[in-house]
């Protein structure tokens, strides 16, 4: 008869699996993985989608921009340029825009109407596509190469505004040419301001014949290539060189990186957004991973001591739990991977539609860094109370009180914030965003933590015997006798209801001021050079169509010549755009009142202050401008001069007048010629705009209705996709509150059952409870209200570029908001507490105590 072999333990991968797979089945897993996937799905979805995003962006910039790499010249493009594009392999296309007057040749007398003509040759366009309706009512069909000569293609606003029909002759200075198509689509056009003319497209040789251009007209002409990704740098590169030269002079290079930015910065902004939503989410879930992992430590402790009394050494069972934590952060990370995929999916139906074209798919790199975000969320906020339970003395299975969780070391603590924040910040690839949001919460974790600890030790002296009803007294005394856990709950809370908080007045005042810079009744009309005696009249037009509200600002031509004491030239700049600012004349007005959507910024606006300007922000950073320094201008030969005492904050999306500088009087000194400008919302009135051109043939009409369409559409695109995302955001934060209420559910079952024990009863019970969980909320909504209008003001201003208009009265709503939800969250979670019979509460006491 053999000695039976000696029983082994069980191997640290056996050992793992086992726990793994009976506190999953337990339940005991069930709010980490729900916590992990919620960050692992806001988190690697909005990856995800920047990742198509940006990949859709480069694919379709070059359609956007006319060819891989464009040179844009005030004069023709050199030959040379054009003969090195052929000799890299490279294919060309040149254009020439320009603005003029076209007018319909059956009718002679008829006004004529501006138009910004655009004339192509062959190879035109190189990328994207023409999109033509050649019939009147019929689809658009899209071609790959411009009209032929003797032909035009016109923008539908040519035919409204010179009542043409297709097949009409249109002239153009000493040409008439047949209309023979509607343009839909222009993949290049641009957005200048010229750009907002309604288009004609030519043939190149028509152009040449038409005598319309004159020594001083002014023509932009574009050299576009495309080919090869190396011959394309090679041409760049050459181009580059040719710019530092003088005879690069007027010439600027556009490629897939700095051509169309209003485009990305469109999406820029977008991105944004959805990163801060995002960054909210997965910080709110660390939170919540924190407390459910000491929750989860805390109901292992006898556990783990049985195994130390089997012999299991601390290695083994924190090895074990160490690869449990590994594995279930792979499942989790692996079912927020499944959710983020779903999350980007709704985002490109809600934003991908923008590009007006299929995203392609997204690259691994989002994946394994939705897979990195939910190992290090558990590793940074999981694991390090749980690794606690390899130190549980196997003598607490006699005594109870022994091997109670410690609070973490600071340097565990400190390491796991830094690489979680790292991660974040990488994450959100703004340093301002990443540093607002991560630090912003760093810093209101300490200041919630220690306005806590203040608020328990003045509760303690205020509440008194004899004084207060004996429910509160045992509520107070219960919340004061362990500080540092009510601190701990208070600033859990208090995080989770910042964020809640922040992200709702995010949605409502940030989006509300996006919304406010484009609103529904923004002007769609731009009226440029009325004269000064048709001020009245012009007025009198408006008025009887019904038009009230409207801009009206006189416009003036001046080129800037001197900084103080310096003559300026565009060679005194590095920086391209300032060249280009330098070089040409700028449209600048006066007005005694500041324009009320613009912001001031630096300095002030003192109505009719003599010698002075107000100065747009962006152009005083581009060229180095400062208060008080002195600018000369050049208005037609008139020499002007006045010092900066403003800086304004233009929006220029905002469809309204807009200037880089302006003088703060009502009346302008200097004998300079001018006209003015109105921008208005046009009225339901049929024609209003053919009206407006017979009775003032001199002025030309731009219409912004479809622009103005377009960035409405985007905004509100952008905003449904906020709103989704920002669910995700609130379900975290509803997580976090669930989670720091029922952290403590232990120790109420504890305390209540000795209370039932001792002849409480349950009203009674339940009064102690509500007044700790109200106090409780109201104490972290007071806080959370005021860290989150102070947090919104700095992203507002700082971010994203909005002004703060959060009312004073956030942090009472928000105290009222946070008592509700931790009363209700404190309702699912310990609603079985009271609940249980006299005999169980007994015999948990017994068990637990």
């Amino acid at each position: 008869m053999h000695a039976p072999e000696p029983l082994r333990p069980p191997s640290i991968w056996a050992l793992a699996w086992r726990m793994l797979w009976r506190d999953l089945r337990a339940g005991e897993w069930r709010l980490l993985v729900l916590a992990v996937a919620l960050a692992v799905a806001a988190l690697g979805g909005v990856a995800m989608f920047g990742d198509r995003l940006q990949a859709g962006l480069q694919r379709d910039a070059a359609a956007l921009l006319g060819g891989d790499a464009v040179v844009v010249s005030d004069h023709p493009v050199p030959a040379s340029l054009s003969e090195r594009a052929r000799r890299l392999g490279l294919a060309t296309a040149q254009t020439a825009t320009l603005p003029t007057m076209a007018r319909a040749a059956a009718a002679p007398g008829a006004s004529p109407r501006l138009v910004a003509l655009k004339a192509v040759g062959a190879g035109y366009p190189l990328r994207g596509a023409l999109e033509l309706r050649r019939a009147e009512g019929g689809v658009g069909q899209t071609v790959r190469e411009g009209p032929s000569p003797g032909r035009a293609w016109v923008d539908a606003g040519v035919l409204d505004a010179l009542d043409l029909r297709l097949g009409d002759a249109l002239a153009l200075g000493e040409l008439e040419l047949t209309v023979s198509g509607v343009l839909v689509r222009e993949p290049d056009r641009g957005a200048g301001f010229l750009n907002f003319a309604p288009r004609v497209l030519i043939h190149e040789a028509d152009l040449a014949r038409s005598g319309l251009i004159q020594p001083a007209s002014r023509v932009t002409y574009r050299l576009a290539v495309a080919g090869r990704p190396e011959a394309v740098r090679a041409f760049v590169q050459a181009v580059e060189a040719e710019l530092r030269q003088p005879a690069g002079r007027g010439m600027r290079l556009e490629t897939l990186e700095n051509g169309r930015p209003e485009m990305r910065q469109t999406f820029d902004r977008s991105t944004k957004f959805l990163k801060l939503v995002a960054l909210l989410t997965a910080l709110l879930s660390a939170i919540a991973v924190a407390l459910a992992a000491r929750d989860f430590a805390r109901r292992h402790l006898d556990d783990c001591a049985l195994l130390r009394v089997f012999g299991l050494r601390q290695r083994t069972i924190a090895a074990a739990y160490g690869l449990a934590f590994g594995i279930g952060g792979v499942v989790a990370s692996a079912i927020g991977l499944l959710a983020g995929y779903g999350v980007q999916a709704v985002l490109v139906g809600q934003l991908g539609g923008l590009l007006q074209a299929d995203l392609p798919a997204a690259g691994p790199a989002p994946w394994w860094f939705g897979l990195g975000v939910g190992l290090t969320l558990l590793v940074s906020f999981g694991l390090p109370p749980v690794l606690q339970l390899a130190r549980v003395p196997p003598l607490r299975v006699l005594r109870r009180d022994l091997g109670e969780l410690q609070p973490l070391s600071v340097s565990v603590a400190v390491l796991g914030i830094l690489g979680f924040a790292a991660l974040l910040l990488a994450a959100s690839a703004d340093g301002a965003l990443g540093l607002y949001a991560v630090g912003g919460f760093a810093g209101a974790a300490l200041f919630f933590a220690a306005l806590a600890l203040a608020a328990l030790a003045l509760l303690r002296r205020v509440v008194r015997e004899g004084l207060t009803p004996p429910w509160l007294i045992l509520a107070t005394r219960r919340m004061t006798a362990r500080p540092a856990a009510t601190a701990l709950q208070v600033s859990s809370l208090a995080l989770g209801l910042l964020a809640l908080s922040l992200l709702v007045l995010l949605r409502t005042d940030l989006i509300d001021s996006w919304r406010k810079a484009t609103p529904a009744n923004a002007p769609d009309r731009f009226v440029i050079n009325i004269l000064p005696d048709q001020q009245a009249a012009f007025q009198e037009v408006l008025r009887t169509a019904g038009v009230t509200g409207y801009d009206w600002y006189p416009m003036i031509r001046g080129r800037l010549v001197g900084v103080n004491d310096r003559t300026v030239a565009a060679t005194d700049y590095a920086d391209e755009r300032a060249q280009r600012l330098v070089d040409r004349e700028f449209n600048l007005s006066y007005t005694a009142q500041a324009p009320e959507h613009n912001r001031i910024v630096a300095g002030r606006w003192q109505p009719n202050e003599p010698n002075a300007i107000s100065v747009e922000q962006g152009l005083a950073e581009t060229l180095g401008l400062k208060l008080n320094d002195v600018l000369r201008f050049d208005i037609a030969g008139v020499e002007v001069q006045a010092r900066i005492t403003s800086l304004r904050q233009v929006d220029w999306g905002s469809m309204r007048a807009n200037f880089f500088v302006i003088f703060p009087v009502d009346r302008l000194d200097a004998p300079v010629a001018q006209s003015y400008l109105a921008a208005f919302r046009s009225p339901p009135v049929a024609g209003f705009d053919a009206r407006l051109t017979r009775a003032f043939p001199n002025v030309t009409v731009v219409d912004l209705s479809t622009t103005l369409a377009e960035v409405q559409r985007v905004i509100e695109q952008i905003v449904r996709a906020i709103e989704f995302l920002f669910a995700w955001a609130l379900a975290a934060g509803l997580l976090v509150l669930f989670a720091a209420v029922t952290a403590a559910r232990q120790e109420h079952v504890r305390a209540f059952a000795i209370l039932r024990a001792l002849g409480a009863r349950q009203r009674f019970l339940a009064r102690v409870q509500g007044a700790e969980l109200l106090g409780v909320g109201l104490l972290a909504g007071t806080l959370a209200g005021a860290c989150a209008w102070l947090i919104g003001w700095a992203l507002a201003r700082r971010v994203f570029g909005f002004d703060w208009t959060a009312p004073l009265w956030v942090p009472l709503v928000t105290a009222v908001a946070g008592a509700a939800l931790a009363w209700a969250a404190g309702w699912l979670g310990l609603r079985g507490v009271l609940r249980r019979p006299v005999v169980e509460t007994l015999r948990a006491a017994t068990v637990d105590g």
